[in-house]
């Protein structure tokens, strides 16, 4: 059975989509998931790779999915409004410019997923002390307008920097993962807002120091297109109740799930990551299928505070859980 998909990019955030298979196939149903790289979608693309995945156990043999990585949410959200994918994992704030964009017609939030996890990490050579220490200087985010982006831009506001989209009193720079590790081994980064792994490869690798950390803020969301929650409601609630089991094993079985997320993280990098990595990683991380709109609704005003979301709409539709 063969599904529509799209080409993956750079990993940290890992895509599955759910569609309708090619038209010999009309009568069944495949899948297709934008998932976030980070425990769920790192453990479940592992899984598919290893033949046993979670979420094909719990979906059943007739649904098929495959995985593609996103280095951030943004770019997850475009894929998602091009009906390349169903479902993803992804930061708030992305999944909030998506609903507004569309003016609540394509996206809702089915689950919370990941909360904490997220930090502002910088140089160990104490160059950066304090908030002030900032001005004048480069802070790299992942993407502009994901998560971590919007977070570092509101905070520096509050600061009492003056932050626009391409300067200001101090320079936020979206720049992917993976390139944020090299830069700022080079020093060529004061700064970095990320998550993890991300954070604890900095601290580790890079030799940074987590100045904030953002130990209860929401850092990934289980999203749907409301055209698929209203062609496959039974696969996505199956989709669901499976994501709140995983959610619920992770809570309850660390040490395994450190495993299985470590050998997934080493099979999409294709190095061997090492266990202290995940060891530090891991206490950062809350998991929780538990999110609110109330919760959503702050993060408009962060946004708004930066020049993101100006048209913002009620959230309503984004939380019915309705097509």
């Amino acid at each position: 059975m063969r599904c529509r998909g799209i080409q993956p990019a750079p990993p940290l955030h890992r895509a599955v989509a759910i569609g309708e298979a090619d038209a010999l196939h009309r009568q069944q149903r495949a899948s297709l998931l934008n998932v976030q790289k980070l425990c769920r979608g790192m453990i479940g693309s592992h899984g598919t790779r290893e033949k046993n995945g979670w979420f094909e156990q719990r979906l059943g043999p007739e649904v098929r999915i495959q995985w593609f990585p996103f280095n951030a949410g943004p770019s997850a959200m475009e894929a998602l409004f091009a009906g390349s994918i169903d479902l993803t994992y992804v930061g708030p704030n992305p999944a909030l410019n998506a609903y507004i964009r569309s003016r609540g017609d394509e996206v809702r939030v089915l689950a919370g997923a990941a909360f904490g996890g997220a930090a502002l990490v910088v140089p160990g050579d104490g160059r950066i002390a304090q908030p002030a220490d900032f001005k004048g200087r480069r802070l790299a985010t992942p993407q502009l307008g994901n998560t971590q982006d919007v977070a570092a831009r509101a905070w520096l506001v509050k600061q009492g920097f003056r932050i626009t989209l391409t300067g200001g009193d101090v320079a936020v720079v979206p720049t992917a993962n993976p390139d944020q590790l090299s830069l700022f081994q080079q020093g060529k980064l004061d700064g970095v807002w990320t998550v993890e792994p991300w954070v604890s490869r900095l601290e580790l690798e890079a030799g940074g120091r987590v100045l904030l950390e953002q130990a209860d803020a929401v850092t990934t969301v289980l999203v749907a297109r409301a055209k698929f929650l209203q062609a496959q409601p039974e696969l996505a609630a199956k989709f669901k109740a499976a994501h709140l089991e995983l959610t619920r094993w992770l809570n309850e079985h660390p040490d395994e799930a450190r495993a299985k997320l470590r050998a997934g993280l080493s099979a999409e990098l294709r190095r061997e990551m090492s266990a202290a990595l995940v060891t530090n990683a891991w206490p950062r991380l809350k998991f929780s299928g538990e999110v609110t709109q109330k919760q959503f609704e702050a993060l408009v005003g962060d946004a708004q505070s930066v020049g993101f979301l100006r048209d913002a709409i009620t959230l309503d539709r984004l939380f019915s859980g309705q097509p």
